[in-house]
């Protein structure tokens, strides 16, 4: 096999997972970054006052998704970093009582016998269901390129179809097992990430479950940042170069192969180019003639949400917080529709708060708590601060009833907001979504857009708007899809250089 000459489009997960894995095939790997370090949504950054905070993922499931990474290239996470397994796991609060989900298994089973006679044996079948769909979709499903069904025609999938409940939809089947509604709520929220309401969300995600709670909800010390480094320093062990700073203007063909990328006002040549930037932002670095997608076929897509995000320094400890914390005192479905129904700001919003100073005392001075605040939104919506402010005090008063703190705005000696027009500003997100398409049954697998260009024969794409879909472990797992496909690009009659 030829060396090629590779660039790779921004260094989020799956641009740096298809960097590396494309480097370990023999090719020359550039990354260019419009940033200043990797990460891309997954960036980390520090403030004059001491605190770290995380801007994107916060949850670490699907630790072996992850950790096959790592055992690609012979090593392992502990060789970077400390996992810590969280206990509890996360509370949720309700408007009348709240839950700790514990780290261990038979603890689970009995916080959900506590709540309905009967729950612990139907909580091990649907884990028992959704171990087998974890373990079929993850071995099965995730890792094809899907140009096409065929690619699914196994007898091992033939044989596993009905049990995989593709054809049913994520609530009814929750129903199936729990009649208690916070039982419900505890089960469907793992997969309101997804994009879409559970209404919709076919019931194969039952494996996100079995991802998260059975096989356990982690920390990497130093924050979620630390995959982004360890997964760094593995490409460029590979001998990939990473370029900060530069912004990738245009992509230029002829002859229907990539000429040359303009970043920064400069051209450079390469082989093949995988773009793991906003599916949609890369098609308009080409000309129209060249996209696989038209602004018709992106409008008619249903794109998971975007979210108000706050990073604050607290300058005091708060009691009776967890690391990992959800506020669902107010309707589910109320909010859902706010995101996919009437599209606007939600009237009784429903939050996440990650305090991860209560594991990590480095990421906030001491005395102090770092808080990532999280509402999910509708994409496209118009973010004016004032808004952000009102839905910062919001969140803010329903903090302090819970924790019992008092005046807890005045002790804020950092904040700082993220939301939808930010999403647009720093990663070019079709409408400043946050978590790519949503994962509903019409854009699953082959219904995803395409890894590769149709057009142009040395293009192709990876992130989350394509295979698998959203989520750190499937962005990883896309990135090493996309590199995979390099071995089918045939060798050009020219060399180029950067």
């Amino acid at each position: 096999m030829k060396r090629k000459k590779i660039a790779i489009i921004g260094s989020g997960f799956s641009g740096i997972s298809a960097a590396a894995y494309a480097a370990k095939s023999g090719h020359e790997v550039h990354v260019f970054e419009k940033h200043s370090q990797p990460g891309g949504r997954a960036r980390q950054f520090r403030t004059e006052q001491g605190y770290v905070f995380d801007m994107g993922p916060s949850w670490y499931w699907m630790p072996d998704i992850i950790e096959n990474f790592f055992n690609d290239f012979n090593c392992s996470s502990s060789d970077f970093f400390d996992l810590v397994s969280l206990d509890p796991q996360f509370e949720i609060i309700f408007s009348n009582d709240k839950i700790m989900v514990p780290g261990n298994n038979a603890d689970i089973r009995d916080l959900f016998e506590k709540y309905e006679n009967g729950a612990s044996l139907q909580y091990d079948r649907f884990m028992e269901s959704a171990k087998f769909k974890y373990e079929v979709g993850m071995q099965e499903f995730v890792n094809k390129p899907c140009y096409n069904w065929g690619e699914f025609i196994s007898f091992k999938i033939a044989k596993s179809a009905f049990k995989l409940d593709l054809l049913s939809n994520f609530r009814s089947y929750v129903s199936r097992y729990f009649s208690n509604p916070k039982l419900r709520t505890l089960m469907e929220f793992p997969v309101i990430f997804l994009g879409a309401s559970p209404k919709n969300i076919p019931a194969l995600y039952s494996l996100m479950n079995y991802g998260g709670y059975a096989l356990g909800t982690k920390y990497p010390l130093g924050g979620f940042y630390q995959l982004v480094l360890a997964m760094k320093k593995i490409a460029e062990n590979q001998g990939v170069s990473f370029h900060f700073n530069q912004n990738v203007q245009s992509i230029n063909v002829e002859n229907l192969d990539i000429k040359s990328l303009t970043i920064n006002n400069q051209n450079y040549f390469f082989d093949a180019v995988i773009a793991s930037s906003d599916y949609h932002h890369t098609e308009t670095l080409l000309a129209p003639e060249f996209r696989n997608y038209s602004e018709k076929y992106w409008e008619s897509k249903t794109f998971a949400p975007s979210c108000l995000i706050f990073y604050l320094g607290v300058k005091d400890v708060i009691p009776n917080l967890k690391h990992h914390t959800l506020f669902f005192e107010n309707d589910l479905d109320q909010h859902i529709d706010a995101i996919y129904g009437d599209k606007k700001w939600p009237e009784q919003p429903l939050f996440y708060c990650c305090c991860p100073s209560k594991t990590d005392p480095d990421v906030a001075p001491k005395n102090c708590e770092n808080l990532f605040l999280l509402m999910p939104l509708a994409s496209g919506l118009n973010d004016t601060e004032d808004i952000r402010e009102d839905y910062l005090k919001k969140m803010i008063s329903r903090l302090e009833k819970h924790t019992g703190v008092k005046d807890l705005y005045s002790k804020l000696e950092y904040k700082r907001s993220y939301c939808v027009s930010d999403f647009v500003s720093d990663y070019n997100a079709y409408g400043g979504n946050a978590y790519g398409l949503a994962n509903t049954l019409s854009q699953t697998a082959v219904l995803k857009p395409k890894i590769k260009n149709n057009k142009i024969k040395n293009l192709y794409y990876t992130g989350q708007l394509t295979v698998p879909g959203p989520g750190v472990p499937p962005s990883v797992i896309s990135g090493k899809i996309v590199a995979n496909q390099l071995e089918n690009l045939k060798n050009k009659r020219y060399e180029k250089v950067v």
